[in-house]
């Protein structure tokens, strides 16, 4: 999903408290190294304690470290810029009852668009099969940073669109696309993988 920009709320800033806010920038960065940039969630005990201690809301705090609990949602996200051409890939993996493809690519002057696939017999698929199947999925590909834009779809079939920047070269040879399924977007370090699908674009 495009992140709308964002805007200065209002302009008024209490200058008495720049240092302060410099201290709890350092604390967010202090708090990622020790975690391993994997924080988790402080349980709900934890949260009542430090709201009585410091005299904070509960809901405030919730708020707080819900946010901080993976700033990967908040990278800096590359707009693909000046469309260039397709490159056709055509490449598939079938895994137990689904069939898995990467036909194309586009290519843009300062990223590539990947769009992965997912087909499946749904004849006898209810609603809530249909829903059961739907998952949030991760792109990785080495030395690439790689985002999911835009899924879904219906009838048997999901799309998936990914913006890898920077661009991928025409000539994929030597690397693989490893898709990663999630219960949750931004959760990959830690929740479970549900499903992995390793497509080698050799």
């Amino acid at each position: 999903m495009k992140r709308l920009p964002f805007e200065r709320p209002t302009k008024h800033y209490d200058e008495n408290i720049r240092q302060i806010d410099e201290q709890i920038c350092a604390l967010i960065q202090q708090r990622k190294d020790v975690s391993n940039a994997n924080p988790g969630f402080p349980p709900k005990k934890y949260i009542s304690e430090w709201a009585d201690k410091y005299n904070l809301y509960e809901d405030l705090l919730h708020d707080v470290f819900s946010t901080l609990r993976n700033d990967e949602e908040f990278r800096p996200q590359v707009e693909p810029n000046k469309f260039q051409k397709y490159v056709s890939l055509m490449k598939s993996v079938a895994k137990d009852e689904y069939f898995y493809s990467v036909a194309f690519m586009r290519q843009y002057d300062n990223a590539t668009v990947v769009n992965f696939t997912i087909d499946w017999d749904d004849t006898k698929d209810s609603q809530d099969d249909h829903i059961r199947r739907h998952h949030f999925w991760e792109l990785f590909i080495e030395e690439y940073d790689c985002r999911m834009t835009s899924g879904g779809g219906s009838g048997g079939h999901f799309s998936y669109n990914f913006v890898v920047s920077p661009p991928l070269p025409d000539d994929l040879s030597g690397l693989q696309f490893v898709f990663k399924a999630y219960k949750e977007p931004y959760t990959y370090k830690e929740t479970p993988i549900l499903s992995e699908i390793i497509i080698d674009m050799d």
